[in-house]
């Protein structure tokens, strides 16, 4: 799973996008307006309903459906929903007002509604009454159901479900995705019988209840109108019975896509794991600003000769406030935004984590590199410049559904916001020169990152060798894919001699070092008899090899890899291994962007022509090979050739429907029976 290649650009940018409509930033400009969209707006606005309930506070939920979406609670049977709990909450108090408001509750709202909200719903009336007399701590009470609190959590989740697909206002497509991702790896792992290295993880960020079901008032159980290639699809995406998926069609007006949203967001995602996630990432992509505090203005003048003379740090010679950084962009046409933000950075966390590796970080033998290292980076040849990097604001949960203006006032507990004036009052002088320290490592790295990106490996090598003359001893591999890179673009620019010199003094010693090394030696060598457009597709994609630098600096210097780079790693390995067992291609993995995460670009090939081709189908495949023979690696459908015995995808749908089986089960079965479905349900019910 480790080796699985991800595109954390494209990452990055659902992470972003995620981040901003959850308001998790600070605004780059705090006195502008707030530009959030309609359906952040309406998120924000369920949100605060669905806690409202949870709470009890069933009148302020009331109101606020009543102001905001009237047409919802134009639907009897919602209301009716709300007034039951509001009586039960008044009884709840214990009061002897509340009790009276209880009864009054039973006469001018319940009562009347109890006639016409549905059905069952005068039934449901009379039952409640018995509320009345017994205890809310009488666990054997015919009522015992109607004073659980898992009643009301569960109309609070119901409510919000309605909302939801009445107001199409769905989480950012990274939520979305994430939540996909890991129900697949769950289900893979679970029918495979292996285990998940990511349990722990997925267990705690994702957890097994599910908000119920949000279905149309005029639900009927004739055949639907829909096609069933979309009713199998959305039942097995999400898990629900063929009935349950035609309840989401029919409440989503028979859009598949808008009841897949509806459904996946029916699962339940741990927020403040969640948004620990994303901090953590953000900080090691280098996407915010983890520690955007020096010390006052005067303090650092008449310090600044001092610290350079005994601490071995040297003093940076530009000044930057309020997270700007410098960032080098030479050839940064085509460096995804994320790279051209990304500056020095450090948290608290990983300051701690410092002190407590590090006898002494002021004077360890790293600082004393990274000091080597920026010594040498300020005579570059290249341009630099300022970058302001996003800064994380965390998130603040509205007591009230107000204007987002109001909202900016309010305060944050992240410590990383605390005024420069008063940093002295939280930390002491030894923890900042840490965060200080840290910051250089974090520096250090993203900058390397970043120049991988650019196709600068041989600058990245000679300053590598700088920070840590035994980086490269320990990791070869590395080494190698970057001198690879650099003959390769040699040999593009049809430069041969320059190319042979780099492979003489590096890939041949690598290599003889090296057994494993010897082919891949061999193989680079054979472009020099190749057409210079099709030599770079030989190399290691620059984002890929980016990435595995960043990530072996970190450990090197005591930072680790992100845990949401982990789950993401083993979910997309997960999700290619289900749908080869599927024989199909996911219908849904172009809407969630899963196609970006997986799709490795080659941004320096001079020929677009030259880049593996994907196939770029939405949907899933209307025929599919019977055979023993594995899918391509990456998940679709082999090409079918004549001869093949080739599955109807009809027959297959009417296997799964009829047999309520998993796409897999339905196409081994209608193999034994040479793709004959009729035969299939005959023998099974005979």
């Amino acid at each position: 799973m480790d080796s699985v290649p991800v595109n954390w650009d494209a990452l990055d940018s659902l992470v972003v996008d995620f981040a901003k409509s959850d308001r998790l930033l600070f605004p780059e400009d705090p006195s502008s307006p707030c530009s959030s969209s309609s359906a952040s707006r309406s998120l924000r606005l369920i949100r605060q309903i669905r806690r409202s309930i949870e709470a009890g506070k069933i009148d302020a939920a009331i109101d606020l459906l009543r102001l905001h979406v009237p047409a919802l609670l134009d639907e009897r049977r919602i209301l009716f929903w709300l007034q039951k709990q509001k009586f039960i909450e008044l009884l709840r108090s214990g009061t002897a007002g509340d009790r009276d408001s209880a009864i009054q509750c039973l006469r001018v709202d319940l009562a009347p509604r109890a006639l016409d909200a549905y059905p069952e719903a005068y039934e449901e009336f009379k039952h409640l009454l018995l509320a009345l007399i017994f205890d809310k701590d009488d666990q054997s009470s015919p009522v015992a159901d109607e004073w659980s609190e898992r009643r009301r959590l569960d109309l609070a989740g119901l409510v919000t479900s309605i909302l939801r697909a009445h107001l199409h206002a769905y989480d950012p497509i990274f939520s979305l995705t994430l939540r996909y991702l890991i129900s697949i790896h769950k289900m893979f792992c679970c029918r495979q019988g292996v285990s998940s290295p990511i349990l722990d993880l997925t267990e705690r960020l994702l957890l097994e209840g599910r908000d119920p079901h949000a279905t149309p008032q005029d639900t009927v159980y004739e055949a639907p109108p829909f096609d069933e290639v979309d009713v199998q699809a959305l039942a097995h995406a999400v898990e629900l019975t063929r009935q349950g998926a035609i309840d989401s069609l029919r409440m989503a007006k028979g859009d598949l896509f808008h009841a897949f949203q509806n459904e996946l967001c029916r699962m339940k995602l741990d927020l403040s794991i969640l948004d620990k996630l994303l901090h953590e990432y953000c900080i090691y992509r280098g996407i915010i600003d983890g520690v955007s505090h020096s010390p006052p203005a005067s303090e650092q003048e008449n310090n600044s000769s001092r610290d350079c003379s005994s601490s071995n740090i040297e003093c940076t010679s530009s000044k930057f406030s309020d997270g700007e950084t410098s960032v080098d962009n030479a050839d940064a046409e085509g460096v995804p935004e994320s790279y051209a933000d990304s500056t020095s950075i450090g948290e608290i966390r990983f300051a701690c984590e410092a002190v407590d590796n590090n006898e002494n970080c002021s004077t360890s033998d790293v600082t004393h590199q990274e000091t080597s290292c920026r010594r040498s980076r300020s005579s570059r040849n290249y341009a630099t410049g300022q970058k302001r990097r996003k800064k994380w604001r965390g998130r603040v949960e509205e007591q009230e559904y107000a204007p987002c203006s109001s909202l900016l006032e309010m305060p944050t507990q992240e410590f990383s916001h605390v005024p420069v004036g008063c940093l002295e009052d939280h930390v002491s002088k030894h923890l900042f020169e840490s965060m200080k320290h840290v910051e250089n490592k974090y520096d250090i790295i993203l900058e390397m990152r970043d120049l991988t990106y650019k196709g600068m490996t041989a600058k990245v090598v000679e300053e590598i060798n700088v920070i840590d003359p035994d980086f490269f001893t320990q990791n070869p591999h590395l080494l190698f894919q970057l001198k690879q890179f650099e003959f390769l673009s040699l040999v593009n620019s049809g430069d041969h001699e320059k190319a042979l010199m780099v492979a003489r003094a590096h890939l041949a010693p690598l290599a003889t070092k090296n057994e494993d090394l010897l082919k891949p030696l061999k193989e680079t060598l054979t472009c020099l008899l190749k057409p210079c457009e099709e030599v770079l597709t030989k190399a290691v994609p620059l984002p890929i090899l980016a990435t595995s630098l960043q990530v072996a600096m970190g450990w090197k210097l005591g930072i680790q890899e992100p845990q949401l780079m982990k789950i993401v790693r083993a979910t997309l390995h997960t999700h290619n291994e289900w749908f080869k067992l599927q024989m199909c291609k996911d219908r849904f993995e172009q809407f969630l962007k899963i196609d970006q995460l997986k799709e490795i670009e080659y941004p320096l090939l001079s020929n677009p022509a030259a880049k593996p081709s994907a196939d770029d189908t939405n949907g899933s495949s209307q025929m599919t090979i019977c055979s023993n023979s594995k899918l391509q690696e990456d998940g679709s459908s082999p090409q079918v050739s004549p001869g093949e015995n080739v599955c109807d995808e009809n027959a297959i749908l009417k296997v799964m429907e009829f047999l309520a089986l998993p796409r897999a089960d339905a196409i081994h079965l209608l193999m034994q029976y040479n793709g004959n479905a009729d035969t299939v349900i005959q023998q099974i019910f005979s």
